[in-house]
C-alpha cells in the first residue's frame, strides 16, 4: 500500500505543474461559464389552501384531511391559471413558457404551497410568482364558486318540482270524498313532499349563505436581492474539481508514455539499478570543475568512493564510468570519483576515453584537472608516444595522473585494440587504480568494449537528459560482457559552460627549476633533451608558455604539492615510475625530503608567473 501511495505521489510530484494547470484552466472555464450563463432570479410565495365543498382527498393521500395539495401543486402549473397569470401580468410571452418556469414545492405536513417563479430580472421573478399565486387562488375559488352555483341550481330544480308535485297533490285532496282511501294516500304523499321541500329549502338556504374561500396568501413574493443561477462559487468549484481530475489522468498518461528519468526513484524503481550516490541543484557543481573534499559535493563523492571500495572484490582495479546518454555527466563522475580515490593516498590513473571529434571537445578533462590537452589516448593508442608521456601529474592532487582523450585523429578500432589491454595491465601492475571515462553507452561501442577490459562499471545517469530505454540498454550492454555493474550516480541536469570560459585555455604549469649541480658532476640534462626525441620537438617543449596556455588558479582552492628539494634527481629511487619522469609534470620525491608548497599561477601578464612559497620561512622566489 506505502509503495503504491509513494509512486502515485512520485507521478504527482514529477507532473505536478499539469495537474496544476488542468486545474487553473478548469477554475477558468467555471469562471468563463458564470460570466456567459444569463442570470436567473427567484421569488417565492407562501399560499395557504383552505378547503371548499367538492374538496376529496384521495386514498392513500399525504395528508388526512379533505385537501390533496399534490393535486393543487400539478393545478398551478395548469393551463387555466397559467392563462390566468399571464392576464395578470400583461406578459406577451405565451402562458405556456410561463408554466415552464414555475415550481411548487409542499412543505411537510402542512397545507401551504410554495410557489417559485424565475425570472432573468428581480422585478419579474416577484411579480411572476405573486401572479402565479393570485391566479392559482382565483382559479380554485371560481372552481369552487361554479360548483356551489350548480349545486344550488339542482336544489331550484328539485325544489320547483316538488312544488308543482304539491300542488297536484292538493288539488286532488279537495275533490277527495272524506274517508276514502284516495284521500289518505293524497295526504301521505302531501306530507312526503313538504317534508323533502322543506329539506331542499333549507339546503338551499346554507348554500346561498355560504362564503367561498380557496385559501389566501401568507407569504407574499419579495425581489431577490442576488440570482440563484448561475452560482458562481459552485461553478468554480465544480471547474477546478474536473481540470484536477483532468490533470490526473494526463499526469498518468504522461507518466505512462515518458521516458525520460526525472528522479533518482526513477532511475532506482523504472531502471531497476541500484543508486550509489544521488546529486541534487545545490551539490552539483558547474560541469567542468571538481568538487572540493569537504563541500556538500565532495562528501558525496568520498562517500561514493567507500561504497565502491567495499563493493570491490580482491585484485579488482580498473572502474570503468560510463552514460546513458550523450553530455558531460560521465567526465563529472568519472574525474570526481578518481580524485576521491587519489586523495586517500593510492596511486589512481585517470584516462579519458571519450574520444573527441576534435581538440576543443577535450578540453572538460583537462580543464578540470589542470593538464595539457595533449598528448593523450589517441596518441597513445596509435602509437605516436609512450604510455609514461601520454600519463600527466596533476598539480592539485598529486596522487593522480591523467590520461586525456588526445587529439582529434580517428579513433576507429583502437578500442579494440591489443595496444590497448598491454596498456590496462602496465597500469595494473604499476598503480593502484584505474578509473576510465568512457562514453556513453547510446552514442558508441566503445563503452562495452571498455566495460569488458575492467573490473567492475558504473552509470552516469543525468536526470531528464537519459532515457528509461537507453539506461536499460546501457545495464544489458554492461550484463552481456560479464562486467559488474554496481550501480548509479544521478545528477541533475548539467548547465552548459559559460559563454566567458568556452575560450579560456587549459591550465598548464612551467617545468620545475633544476637544481643546481654539485662539484664535480655533470650537469643534469632536462628531460626534453633526451636522445630519443628530434630536435624540432625538444626546440618546441624548450619554449616559454604563451599566454594562452596558462589559467587562473584559484588559491582558496589549491592544495599542497609535492616538490624535489636540490640534489635529487628524477631517475633517482622515489621516482613515480621507471621509465622516467614526465616531461613538464612535477617529480615524486622521497618521502624524507618532502617539503609543502603552494602554486598559485596568474594571468595578469602575457607570460605566466609561478610564485612558490615555502612554509618553512623562505622567501619566494619569481620566476
Amino acid at each position: 500500500m506505502s509503495a503504491d501511495l509513494s509512486h502515485y505521489l512520485g507521478v504527482f510530484r514529477r507532473h505536478w505543474w499539469v495537474v496544476l494547470a488542468a486545474g487553473g484552466v478548469g477554475l477558468g472555464l467555471g469562471a468563463l461559464v458564470t460570466q456567459a450563463v444569463p442570470r436567473v432570479y427567484e421569488s417565492s410565495t407562501s399560499v395557504l389552501v383552505q378547503a371548499v365543498s367538492g374538496d376529496s382527498n384521495a386514498s392513500g393521500g399525504r395528508t388526512k384531511g379533505p385537501i390533496n395539495l399534490d393535486t393543487e401543486a400539478q393545478l398551478v402549473g395548469s393551463g387555466a391559471v397559467a392563462v390566468k397569470a399571464a392576464a395578470l401580468l400583461r406578459s406577451p410571452v405565451s402562458p405556456i413558457t410561463l408554466a415552464h418556469d414555475v415550481s411548487v414545492e409542499v412543505p411537510a405536513n402542512t397545507t401551504v404551497l410554495v410557489i417559485r417563479f424565475q425570472a432573468d430580472t428581480p422585478q419579474g421573478a416577484q411579480a411572476g410568482s405573486h401572479a402565479f399565486a393570485e391566479a392559482y387562488l382565483r382559479n380554485r375559488e371560481e372552481t369552487a364558486r361554479a360548483e356551489l352555483d350548480s349545486r344550488i341550481k339542482t336544489l331550484n330544480a328539485k325544489a320547483k318540482q316538488l312544488t308543482t308535485s304539491l300542488s297536484n297533490i292538493n288539488s286532488r285532496l279537495a275533490r277527495a270524498a272524506d274517508g276514502s282511501f284516495e284521500r289518505s294516500n293524497l295526504e301521505s304523499l302531501r306530507n312526503n313532499s313538504q317534508n323533502q321541500l322543506n329539506n331542499i329549502t333549507g339546503r338551499l338556504n346554507e348554500l346561498t349563505t355560504a362564503t367561498v374561500g380557496a385559501g389566501s396568501i401568507i407569504s407574499d413574493a419579495r425581489a431577490p436581492d442576488a440570482p440563484t443561477s448561475p452560482n458562481a462559487l459552485l461553478n468554480i468549484a465544480t471547474g477546478g474539481m474536473v481540470g484536477l481530475l483532468v490533470g490526473l489522468a494526463l499526469a498518468f498518461v504522461r507518466e505512462r508514455f515518458d521516458r525520460r528519468l526525472r528522479t533518482a526513484a526513477d532511475v532506482r524503481d523504472r531502471g531497476r539499478i541500484p543508486v550509489l550516490a544521488s546529486l541534487d541543484e545545490r551539490t552539483t557543481p558547474h560541469f567542468d570543475d571538481v568538487l572540493q573534499p569537504y563541500g556538500p559535493g565532495g562528501r558525496v563523492f568520498n562517500r561514493l568512493r567507500n561504497e565502491i571500495l567495499a563493493s570491490l572484490n580482491s585484485g579488482d582495479q580498473i572502474i570503468v564510468v560510463t552514460g546513458a546518454s550523450r553530455g558531460s555527466a560521465t567526465t563529472l563522475v568519472a574525474a570526481n570519483l578518481a580524485a576521491a580515490l587519489a586523495r586517500t593516498g593510492s596511486d589512481v590513473v585517470l584516462i579519458g576515453a571519450h574520444l573527441p571529434d576534435s581538440v576543443v571537445d577535450a578540453a572538460p578533462l583537462a580543464r578540470m584537472l589542470g593538464v595539457a590537452p595533449m598528448p593523450g589516448l589517441s596518441d597513445l593508442l596509435a602509437g605516436r608516444i609512450g604510455l609514461q608521456k601520454a600519463m600527466q601529474r596533476t598539480p592539485r592532487i598529486p596522487s593522480l595522473r591523467v590520461i586525456t582523450t588526445g587529439g582529434a585523429a580517428t579513433a576507429a578500432g583502437l578500442m579494440q585494440s591489443q595496444r590497448l589491454r598491454d596498456t590496462l595491465e602496465a597500469l595494473r601492475r604499476q598503480t593502484g587504480y584505474v578509473v576510465i571515462e568512457a562514453p556513453s553507452t547510446s552514442s558508441s561501442a566503445d563503452a562495452q568494449s571498455l566495460a569488458s577490459l575492467a573490473d567492475a562499471a558504473i552509470l552516469a545517469v543525468e536526470l531528464r537528459r537519459a532515457k528509461r530505454p537507453a539506461l536499460l540498454d546501457a545495464a544489458e550492454q554492461l550484463s552481456r560482457v560479464g562486467t559488474p555493474l554496481l550501480g548509479a550516480v544521478v545528477l541533475p541536469r548539467l548547465n552548459a559552460m559559460r559563454t566567458d570560459e568556452q575560450n579560456l585555455p587549459v591550465v598548464t604549469l612551467p617545468a620545475e627549476r633544476r637544481p643546481e649541480p654539485r662539484p664535480g658532476q655533470r650537469p643534469e640534462q632536462p628531460s626534453e633533451q633526451r636522445n630519443d626525441q628530434r630536435p624540432d620537438q625538444r626546440q618546441e617543449e624548450r619554449r616559454e608558455p604563451r599566454p594562452d596556455e596558462t589559467a587562473v588558479l584559484d588559491t582558496d582552492r589549491t592544495q599542497p604539492m609535492r616538490r624535489v628539494p636540490a640534489g635529487t634527481t628524477s631517475g633517482g629511487p622515489g621516482g613515480p615510475t621507471s621509465g622516467g619522469p614526465t616531461p613538464g609534470g612535477p617529480v615524486r620525491p622521497r618521502p624524507t625530503e618532502l617539503e609543502e608548497v603552494t602554486a598559485i599561477i596568474d594571468l595578469g601578464s602575457a607570460s605566466a608567473r609561478t610564485k612558490t612559497a615555502e612554509k618553512t620561512g623562505e622567501q619566494p622566489d619569481e620566476k
